[in-house]
C-alpha cells in the first residue's frame, strides 16, 4: 500500500498563485509515477500533471499547459505542483495520486482549492 498526503490548499484571488505538495510514504517502490487529478463542483474528475519517476518528460491537461508546473523529489517522493495565474475556473478539489505502470492506484484524500473573481 501507498499512502499519499496533500498539502498547500486554500483560498486565492484569481491571477494568484499557490503551490501544492504531496508526500507518498509505504510502498512507494510501487510507484512509477505521481500526478494530479481535480474535480470541480459538478465536474468529472479530471487530470491534470503528471510525472514519471523514470525521467520521462512531464504530461499537462491543457486547461492548465503554460500555468502550472509539476515537479517531484524521487527521494523524499514528493511532488509538487505550481499553480500560476489561477482563475475561478481552477477551484476544485485536487487529488494526489500515484501510478503503478499504467493505472493511477493510490488516492490522497485531496486539497481544496478555491479561486475568487
Amino acid at each position: 500500500q501507498v499512502q499519499l498526503v496533500e498539502s498547500g490548499g486554500g483560498l486565492v484571488q484569481a491571477g494568484g498563485s499557490l503551490r501544492l505538495s504531496c508526500t507518498a510514504s509505504g510502498r512507494t517502490s510501487s510507484s512509477h509515477g505521481m500526478g494530479w487529478f481535480r474535480r470541480a463542483p459538478g465536474k468529472e474528475r479530471e487530470f491534470v500533471a503528471g510525472l514519471d519517476w523514470s525521467g520521462a518528460p512531464t504530461s499537462y491537461a491543457d486547461l492548465v499547459k503554460g500555468r502550472f508546473t509539476i515537479s517531484g523529489d524521487n527521494a523524499k517522493k514528493t511532488v509538487y505542483l505550481q499553480m500560476n495565474s489561477l482563475n475561478p475556473e481552477d477551484t476544485a478539489v485536487y487529488y494526489c495520486a500515484a501510478r503503478v505502470n499504467n493505472v493511477w492506484r493510490y488516492w490522497g484524500q485531496g486539497t481544496q482549492v478555491t479561486v475568487s473573481s
